[in-house]
């Protein structure tokens, strides 16, 4: 089944949290992004943050404890699709819905750059990532998988398996690298058809 990558570096422990209103949450990880876009990981700052939110550098790390949690926790809020839900009741159902879901979605590519390259330097953001925004994701990959295999539908020890997220991901961004246009819901429902059911009954 899919599965998990243990954190270069442990995160640091959460900080204490005060209460936020959801509205002003997403205020202050809007700046976030704001900030990232503009000036990368590396050199954004806690302080660039607080000003651009009207707020205190007090406040952020008495939220989110350090830059790389803060990063992580607001890429998890602005996440383009919503992995809630996602039991249709087949394994072909489940991937459609997602494929469906992601390519609605409007990606943010520019956030992705910006952290993309500065979690491979900096572990503590690699590991932030990880079991923010990465971890729900491989969770739901795997539960998906282990419904479908109880189910019958896919061989429990397809060699697949093991590189589903891979498949998935590669579809979004090969679609703009070769095709030069989105993964709109039609080509990758056409992809999971062709490609990822198949894959995953072949038992090797």
């Amino acid at each position: 089944m899919v599965p998990t990558s243990k954190p270069e570096a442990e995160v640091a422990p959460r900080a204490r949290r005060t209460r936020l209103t959801p509205e002003r949450e997403a205020e202050l990880y809007a700046a976030v992004l704001a900030e990232l876009v503009e000036s990368g990981y590396d050199a954004l700052t806690m302080e660039a943050v607080a000003a651009r939110a009207r707020s205190s550098k007090a406040t952020l790390y008495r939220q989110w404890g350090s830059k790389s949690r803060l990063v992580a926790e607001a890429m998890r809020h602005n996440r383009p699709f919503s992995l809630d839900g996602l039991d249709t009741g087949s394994l072909a159902g489940d991937i459609h819905e997602l494929a469906g879901r992601m390519g609605r979605a409007k990606q943010d590519h520019e956030v992705f750059r910006a952290v993309a390259a500065a979690a491979h330097r900096d572990p503590e953001l690699g590991a932030a990532l990880q079991e923010v925004t990465i971890g729900p994701v491989m969770d739901t990959l795997r539960e998906m998988l282990e419904r479908a295999a109880a189910r019958g539908e896919i061989v429990a020890d397809a060699p697949a398996a093991a590189y589903f997220p891979h498949m998935l991901l590669g579809a979004m961004f090969g679609r703009k690298l070769f095709d030069r246009c989105e993964p709109d819901p039609e080509f990758l429902r056409r992809y999971v058809d062709d490609a990822v059911l198949p894959a995953l009954r072949h038992r090797g």
